[in-house]
């Protein structure tokens, strides 16, 4: 039997770390002053995102710079860890 301090929950909500993509952008995360932990921190009236790699809405993998779209297991992801 395990104790609840051996149990481990490897989901980045429970490590505290941003589920994006380091090469996700935004105007609206140039503000934050932590790791953006939801998509409403990069998605503003506009939600124009970018890929920082690519510098275009599109990644390396040709899909879609959005915050649901950039994080694991895109082959393209990178996480802050």
């Amino acid at each position: 039997m395990e104790n609840s301090e051996t149990k481990r929950d490897p989901s980045p909500a429970a490590l505290n770390v941003s589920p994006y993509c380091v090469h996700l952008e935004s105007k609206k995360h140039f503000f934050l002053q932590s790791p953006a932990m939801a998509d409403e921190d990069y998605l503003d009236a506009s939600r124009h995102c970018w890929c920082k790699l690519t510098m275009q809405v599109l990644g390396p993998d040709k899909e879609l710079a959005t915050p649901e779209d950039c994080r694991a297991p895109r082959t393209c992801h990178q996480g802050l860890v």
